[in-house]
Protein backbone atom coordinates (compact mmCIF):
# COMPACT_ATOMS: atom_id res chain seq x y z
CA UNK A 1 0.00 0.00 0.00
CA UNK A 2 1.54 3.30 -1.06
CA UNK A 3 1.98 6.30 1.20
CA UNK A 4 2.58 9.98 0.45
CA UNK A 5 4.72 12.76 1.93
CA UNK A 6 5.17 16.35 0.74
CA UNK A 7 8.67 17.86 0.85
CA UNK A 8 9.69 21.44 0.11
CA UNK A 9 13.44 21.58 -0.29
CA UNK A 10 14.02 24.61 -2.47
CA UNK A 11 13.60 24.41 -6.24
CA UNK A 12 11.40 21.44 -7.01
CA UNK A 13 13.39 20.42 -10.10
CA UNK A 14 16.28 18.97 -8.11
CA UNK A 15 14.07 17.52 -5.40
CA UNK A 16 11.97 15.74 -8.00
CA UNK A 17 15.07 14.28 -9.69
CA UNK A 18 16.52 13.17 -6.35
CA UNK A 19 13.41 11.34 -5.18
CA UNK A 20 12.93 9.63 -8.55
CA UNK A 21 16.31 7.93 -8.02
CA UNK A 22 15.49 6.39 -4.63
CA UNK A 23 14.39 2.76 -4.37
CA UNK A 24 10.78 2.37 -3.32
CA UNK A 25 9.65 5.75 -4.64
CA UNK A 26 6.72 5.15 -6.97
CA UNK A 27 5.89 8.64 -8.26
CA UNK A 28 7.05 12.21 -7.74
CA UNK A 29 5.07 15.29 -8.72
CA UNK A 30 6.41 18.85 -8.61
CA UNK A 31 3.89 21.34 -7.30
CA UNK A 32 2.86 24.05 -4.89
CA UNK A 33 1.84 23.41 -1.27
CA UNK A 34 0.08 25.30 1.50
CA UNK A 35 -0.77 28.48 -0.35
CA UNK A 36 -3.76 30.78 -0.44
CA UNK A 37 -5.88 29.39 -3.29
CA UNK A 38 -5.96 27.21 -6.39
CA UNK A 39 -6.13 30.30 -8.62
CA UNK A 40 -2.74 31.47 -7.31
CA UNK A 41 -1.05 28.07 -7.79
CA UNK A 42 0.96 28.92 -10.89
CA UNK A 43 4.65 29.60 -11.30
CA UNK A 44 4.46 33.30 -12.12
CA UNK A 45 2.20 34.12 -9.18
CA UNK A 46 4.03 31.86 -6.72
CA UNK A 47 7.31 33.62 -7.61
CA UNK A 48 5.75 36.94 -6.55
CA UNK A 49 6.20 35.81 -2.94
CA UNK A 50 2.70 36.74 -1.79
CA UNK A 51 0.86 33.42 -2.17
CA UNK A 52 2.26 31.44 0.76
CA UNK A 53 2.98 28.54 -1.59
CA UNK A 54 6.18 26.51 -1.32
CA UNK A 55 7.74 24.68 -4.25
CA UNK A 56 7.10 21.12 -3.09
CA UNK A 57 7.35 17.57 -4.33
CA UNK A 58 4.62 15.03 -3.65
CA UNK A 59 6.39 11.72 -3.07
CA UNK A 60 4.40 8.48 -3.34
CA UNK A 61 6.36 5.56 -1.93
CA UNK A 62 6.11 1.92 -0.96
CA UNK A 63 6.87 1.62 2.78
CA UNK A 64 7.86 -2.02 2.22
CA UNK A 65 10.81 -0.76 0.16
CA UNK A 66 11.73 2.57 1.79
CA UNK A 67 10.69 4.09 5.08
CA UNK A 68 9.42 7.58 5.76
CA UNK A 69 12.49 8.07 7.96
CA UNK A 70 14.81 7.37 5.04
CA UNK A 71 12.88 9.73 2.75
CA UNK A 72 13.39 12.38 5.44
CA UNK A 73 17.05 11.38 5.67
CA UNK A 74 17.46 12.15 1.95
CA UNK A 75 15.66 15.46 2.47
CA UNK A 76 17.91 16.59 5.32
CA UNK A 77 21.02 15.35 3.49
CA UNK A 78 20.50 17.87 0.68
CA UNK A 79 18.91 20.95 2.25
CA UNK A 80 20.21 23.78 4.38
CA UNK A 81 17.97 23.48 7.46
CA UNK A 82 19.14 26.78 8.95
CA UNK A 83 18.27 29.38 6.33
CA UNK A 84 14.67 30.54 5.92
CA UNK A 85 13.31 31.20 2.43
CA UNK A 86 16.41 30.02 0.62
CA UNK A 87 18.10 26.90 -0.73
CA UNK A 88 21.31 27.19 -2.72
CA UNK A 89 21.20 30.19 -5.05
CA UNK A 90 17.38 30.38 -4.95
CA UNK A 91 15.73 32.75 -2.51
CA UNK A 92 12.18 33.81 -1.81
CA UNK A 93 9.31 32.46 0.27
CA UNK A 94 8.54 29.81 -2.36
CA UNK A 95 11.91 28.17 -1.50
CA UNK A 96 11.22 27.80 2.22
CA UNK A 97 12.14 24.27 3.35
CA UNK A 98 9.27 22.29 4.81
CA UNK A 99 7.82 18.88 5.51
CA UNK A 100 4.05 18.56 5.16
CA UNK A 101 2.04 15.47 6.02
CA UNK A 102 -1.41 14.42 4.86
CA UNK A 103 -1.60 11.44 7.24
CA UNK A 104 -1.52 12.45 10.90
CA UNK A 105 0.04 9.06 11.69
CA UNK A 106 3.25 10.42 10.06
CA UNK A 107 3.53 13.41 12.39
CA UNK A 108 5.39 11.59 15.18
CA UNK A 109 8.13 10.22 12.90
CA UNK A 110 8.51 13.61 11.18
CA UNK A 111 8.82 15.49 14.46
CA UNK A 112 11.27 12.91 15.83
CA UNK A 113 13.56 13.10 12.77
CA UNK A 114 13.31 16.89 12.65
CA UNK A 115 14.30 17.05 16.34
CA UNK A 116 17.36 14.91 15.60
CA UNK A 117 18.37 17.31 12.83
CA UNK A 118 17.48 20.44 14.82
CA UNK A 119 19.77 19.34 17.66
CA UNK A 120 22.71 19.60 15.22
CA UNK A 121 21.71 22.99 13.79
CA UNK A 122 22.22 26.23 15.71
CA UNK A 123 19.13 27.67 14.00
CA UNK A 124 16.49 25.28 12.64
CA UNK A 125 14.26 26.90 10.03
CA UNK A 126 12.32 24.00 8.46
CA UNK A 127 8.52 24.26 8.47
CA UNK A 128 6.80 21.23 9.95
CA UNK A 129 3.03 21.10 9.59
CA UNK A 130 0.06 19.29 8.11
CA UNK A 131 -0.62 19.68 4.42
CA UNK A 132 -3.27 22.30 3.72
CA UNK A 133 -3.36 21.94 -0.06
CA UNK A 134 -1.23 20.83 -3.00
CA UNK A 135 -1.53 21.68 -6.68
CA UNK A 136 0.65 20.07 -9.36
CA UNK A 137 2.97 22.50 -11.12
CA UNK A 138 2.66 23.19 -14.82
CA UNK A 139 3.60 20.31 -17.13
CA UNK A 140 6.84 21.99 -18.21
CA UNK A 141 8.09 21.72 -14.60
CA UNK A 142 7.43 17.96 -14.37
CA UNK A 143 10.64 15.96 -14.92
CA UNK A 144 12.29 19.25 -15.83
CA UNK A 145 15.88 18.10 -15.35
CA UNK A 146 15.24 15.00 -17.46
CA UNK A 147 13.99 17.24 -20.28
CA UNK A 148 16.81 19.77 -19.71
CA UNK A 149 19.89 17.85 -18.49
CA UNK A 150 21.95 21.04 -18.25
CA UNK A 151 19.35 22.72 -16.05
CA UNK A 152 20.24 24.36 -12.77
CA UNK A 153 19.98 22.36 -9.55
CA UNK A 154 20.92 23.30 -5.97
CA UNK A 155 21.62 19.66 -5.05
CA UNK A 156 25.23 18.78 -5.80
CA UNK A 157 25.83 15.83 -8.14
CA UNK A 158 28.12 14.40 -5.45
CA UNK A 159 25.26 14.27 -2.89
CA UNK A 160 22.84 12.96 -5.50
CA UNK A 161 25.17 10.05 -6.37
CA UNK A 162 25.89 9.30 -2.70
CA UNK A 163 22.17 9.09 -1.91
CA UNK A 164 21.59 6.81 -4.89
CA UNK A 165 24.02 4.26 -3.41
CA UNK A 166 23.29 4.84 0.27
CA UNK A 167 22.32 1.55 2.03
CA UNK A 168 18.93 2.71 3.36
CA UNK A 169 17.85 -0.71 4.61
CA UNK A 170 21.09 -1.36 6.47
CA UNK A 171 21.70 1.83 8.45
CA UNK A 172 19.68 3.39 11.23
CA UNK A 173 18.85 7.08 10.95
CA UNK A 174 20.13 7.91 14.42
CA UNK A 175 22.48 10.82 13.68
CA UNK A 176 22.16 13.91 11.48
CA UNK A 177 21.80 13.02 7.81
CA UNK A 178 24.85 14.93 6.62
CA UNK A 179 27.00 13.07 9.16
CA UNK A 180 25.67 9.66 8.07
CA UNK A 181 26.07 10.46 4.37
CA UNK A 182 29.65 11.74 4.67
CA UNK A 183 31.39 8.33 4.24
CA UNK A 184 29.45 7.73 0.98
CA UNK A 185 30.34 11.01 -0.68
CA UNK A 186 33.74 9.95 -1.95
CA UNK A 187 33.43 6.17 -2.37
Amino acid sequence: MEQVIYLAGGCFWGMERLYRTLPGVLEVTAGYANGVSAEKANYETVCSGVTGFRETVRVEYDPEQISLEHLLFAFFAVIDPETPNRQGPDFGSQYQAGIYWADEADEGAILRMAALEAAAAPRFAVELKPLENFYPAEEYHQRYLEKHPGGCCHISPLRMRALMRFPFRELAYDRPAKELLEPYLYT
